[in-house]
């Protein structure tokens, strides 16, 4: 099984490479970007086969891990 899981700052923690990328995109001419929020994608070939217990693996990895959880949030997409 896969699991693809999707890492972003919590709402109201400053993102400077989003906004450098925000900036970039205005100096390359594209003026109608207001604001970028960059985060990390990460996906796992999983050997467990239950959909319920690799999400919660998978959970207790990105709490043990794989994200921040004091500035990121994640969420668990099973493939």
């Amino acid at each position: 099984m896969k699991a693809r899981v999707h890492i972003m700052l919590k709402t109201g923690v400053l993102d400077p490479q989003g906004e450098a990328v925000r900036h970039a995109l205005g100096t390359l001419g594209f003026e109608g970007v207001e604001g970028v929020r960059q985060g990390k994608v990460i996906e796992l070939e999983l050997a467990e086969t239950d959909a319920a217990a690799a999400e919660a693996e998978v959970a207790k990895m990105c709490e043990a891990l794989l994200a921040n959880t004091v500035i990121e949030r994640y969420e668990v997409e099973l493939l």
